[in-house]
């Protein structure tokens, strides 16, 4: 809890049940993989409590972080994230821009479900999305195979590092493959400024997320900045939820 300590006011703190990565990678950085994941909403109340004021008689005092109150969101890619930030009263992050097949049902049952808290009196919704802005429609089809080939890679047992860009990768690979890269990305724009200003609009306007958080997966650093640039400069013409704080960028 140090870094909170040292940046108060500047850091959220996200919270999953799932450790991430591959089953290799995920044993390196825990202890162990055999705790029970069902007791994830139980280890979440527990650092509440290590976060707020000091109380008498408490047995375990967190130093640096009693007191601190740190912002708390719970990350999910289903339906369970959703029940556990609505049961405790705290705003949700979904991962669209990677698994977005629950998105709307989770959105629909955190809104539903929400009960108040100390730290929040109404939902607040996060999602994920993707952008490859680029100067012209065919420029950000390409910047977008990076992601495209390592999406594929990973489904298929074969991580990899983001690759370079391929030209007609895409339409290289069979139905099945293409089928799952049309639902993993279907939270993206893919385009010119108009293109992706219009995806930006329409995304919203069917979510109505309090905030978005955006990542380009771009290959060349030149050309994300880029597309950062490019999407900071638009102006979307879609509403997002009451007293939401719009869109913040991903590296």
């Amino acid at each position: 809890m140090w870094r909170p300590a040292l940046f108060p006011g500047r850091i959220d703190l996200g919270l999953g049940r799932a450790p991430g990565s591959d089953q290799a990678t995920a044993r390196a950085l825990r202890r162990t993989l055999d705790s029970d994941p069902e007791a994830f909403p139980q280890d979440v109340i527990e650092l509440v409590e290590y976060l707020a004021p000091m109380e008498p008689g408490r047995r375990v005092t967190a130093v640096p972080g009693a007191g601190s109150q740190v912002p708390l969101w719970i990350l999910g890619s289903s339906l369970f994230g959703a029940q556990v930030a609505a049961a405790l009263g705290l705003p949700f992050a979904f991962a669209s821009h990677f698994a977005p097949a629950m998105m709307m049902q989770a959105i629909d049952m955190y809104r539903r479900g929400f009960r108040p808290s100390a730290q929040l009196e109404r939902p607040y919704v996060m999602l994920g999305f993707n952008v490859f802005a680029a100067d012209d429609d065919a420029q950000a089809r390409l910047l977008a195979t990076s992601v495209q080939q390592s999406f594929v890679s990973l489904r298929s047992g074969h991580p990899i590092a983001l690759p370079p860009p391929l030209e007609g990768y895409e339409n290289s690979l069979p139905p099945a493959a293409r089928a799952l890269l049309a639902d993993a990305l279907s939270a993206s724009a893919i385009g010119s400024p108009e293109t992706v200003r219009a995806a930006l609009a329409a995304f919203i306007a069917r979510t109505q997320p309090d905030e978005l958080m955006l990542t380009s997966q771009i290959f060349d650093h030149v050309a994300r900045l880029h597309s950062y640039e490019i999407v900071a400069g638009l102006h979307v013409e879609a509403a997002f939820a009451p007293h939401a704080r719009g869109a913040r960028g991903a590296a």
